[in-house]
């Protein structure tokens, strides 16, 4: 059997992954320890996030032809790929979040929703609060003068009938 035909099924697993994919970071993990490495994993997963090590060859062969061949480039020395199809920023919130941590982890560059970041793009993006907490905070934002109009008419009602009562 063919080297080829062996690696196939990988880069066909990897174009699964990809397809549809709302984000995938490039890193290079090199020096993370054990305990970093499990705590980014069980993040990621947490967030609908795929992780995982390919040779940068077969990634190479599985992003040709789509939006992430931006990346080729970035493709040398060790490299993990974090994907999502879900929320395009929760793999850059998480894995800067690690980072922070984990100084061995770096960045390479990333394609969220067809345009390439690179590192410095990617720190802006990590800062972009997740889908959830913004929608937390509009609702705040809308709930507060509500709440305000309501203590304002609940204080005209007393007034009215302190009023009466005299």
């Amino acid at each position: 059997m063919a080297k080829v035909e062996l690696k196939q099924p990988i880069v066909d697993e990897i174009k699964s992954k990809i397809d549809g994919a709302a984000t995938v970071v490039l890193v290079d993990y090199r020096g993370l320890t054990v305990d970093q490495d499990t705590k980014l994993r069980k993040g990621l997963r947490e967030a609908g996030c795929e992780y995982k090590v390919y040779k940068n060859t077969l990634m190479k062969r599985a992003f040709e032809g789509t939006d992430f061949a931006q990346l080729e480039d970035l493709l040398d020395g060790p490299s993990a790929i974090a994907i999502s199809k879900e929320d395009a920023t929760a793999p850059i919130r998480i894995l800067s979040k690690v980072a922070k941590e984990a100084e061995a982890l770096e960045f390479k560059g990333a394609v969220v929703e067809g345009e390439f970041y690179d590192v410095d793009g990617i720190k802006s993006l990590a800062s972009i609060p997740s889908r959830e907490e913004l929608i937390s905070k509009l609702l705040g934002s809308l709930q507060s003068p509500i709440t305000n109009l309501a203590r304002v008419l609940n204080q005209i009602a007393e007034q009215g009938d302190a009023a009466a009562e005299a």
